[in-house]
């Protein structure tokens, strides 16, 4: 007997385009600058403390809510650690919001173009996306602010991507204070930027602030993330999000990586100097790149197909993201590498010139 899928399959799922991730080398010589990972190894003190805590053995569920690493956040930015839920990356986190606070016929705000993920949770709610296009200057229009009748959410990722540009701190406060519902600023690249958003979520309830320690802290395997709102909407999301959501490993590695300030410090020094330098450079070979505050650029180029510069990249080893935006056009976004990965990534492109 034939089981049809759809009939069976939620409407939404099937006519939803499912999240597709960035490409995985095929060979450990591929040049990896498709998926903003840090090409650094993480701090040796996240090391030591995963195998730590595999001695002390695994037979045990972790801790539910993640104790040490809620403690580690509010030490790091003076905070209540009730403030604090802890997530396996930032996209569990975006996941838990989004069922939280959208229900079924209700609305998303995000602005266009931007983390494609975004929609999908919105998607599998049965919920509407309400995509609001950034400016030619990728700052934000009036109609980010304004308030529609079944508006729940709304998504502010802080650097941007594919852009890496960033909304002032003092305009998200405004932009918080206009909105009718709770404002979520996405803060996966922040400690790549010059300032952050953590200290508005007491100045303003409606603001939550979700982190990553996949980027900055060179952590994308181990798959830890965490949000930082007012205590009334954490017990909330307490309540959605799965028992164990974070395994004990993940959370001993996470609190040993916050409480490296040095690493962080050295890390970031080394990821700004080789973006300034990449910037520069792809400026020189007539690209647009606007200014970037992630460890990563934006790269447009007028009146050249950008498609076969990947595919040429693609051929020679070197993976950086191809992305077209219906409406907006086609970029390439390449994530910061070593500084020998970008020099082969930067010949590349300059030959292919």
């Amino acid at each position: 007997m034939t089981v049809h899928v759809e009939k069976f399959v939620r409407p939404e799922i099937m006519a939803m385009n499912g999240y597709v991730p960035g490409e995985q080398p095929k060979t450990e010589k591929t040049i990896k600058l498709n998926t903003n990972e840090n090409p650094y190894r993480a701090s040796e003190k996240v090391y030591t403390a995963i195998r730590h805590a595999a001695e002390l053995g695994l037979s045990r569920y972790p801790d539910p809510i993640g104790t040490t690493v809620r403690v580690a956040v509010a030490e790091k930015f003076n905070i209540d650690p009730n403030s604090v839920l802890c997530g396996n990356g930032s996209d569990d986190l975006l996941t838990i919001l989004t069922r939280t606070f959208v229900g079924c016929g209700e609305s998303l705000r995000l602005p266009y173009p931007t983390y494609i993920l975004y929609q999908n949770l919105a998607e599998i709610q049965g919920a509407n996306n309400e995509l609001v296009p950034f400016n030619t200057d990728w700052t934000l229009p009036k109609t980010f602010f304004t308030a529609t009748p079944k508006l729940r959410l709304v998504f502010l990722p802080n650097p941007n991507s594919p852009s890496g540009t960033i909304i002032p701190k003092s305009q998200i406060l405004e932009i918080a204070e206009h909105l009718p519902c709770p404002l979520v600023v996405d803060e996966a690249y922040a400690d790549f930027a010059e300032e952050h958003c953590i200290d508005l979520v007491e100045k303003c309830d409606k603001i939550i602030v979700c982190r990553t320690l996949s980027k900055s802290y060179a952590l994308a395997g181990l798959r830890f993330g965490y949000l930082v709102a007012a205590p009334k909407w954490v017990a909330q999301m307490l309540k959605v999000k799965d028992s164990y959501n974070c395994d004990t490993l993940a959370l001993a590695a996470a609190a040993a990586a916050l409480n490296d300030n040095n690493w962080l410090a050295e890390n970031r020094t080394k990821i700004l100097a080789t973006r300034t330098r990449l910037t520069e450079q792809m400026r020189q070979l007539g690209f647009d790149v606007p200014t970037s505050h992630a460890n990563f650029t934006w790269n447009t180029k007028k009146n050249v197909a950008l498609k076969p510069i990947y595919e040429s990249l693609k051929n020679h080893g070197i993976l950086v993201r191809y992305m077209d935006y219906p409406c907006w056009g086609e970029g390439l976004r390449i994530s910061v590498g070593t500084d020998e990965q970008i020099n082969q990534c930067l010949n590349s492109i300059e030959k292919f010139l």
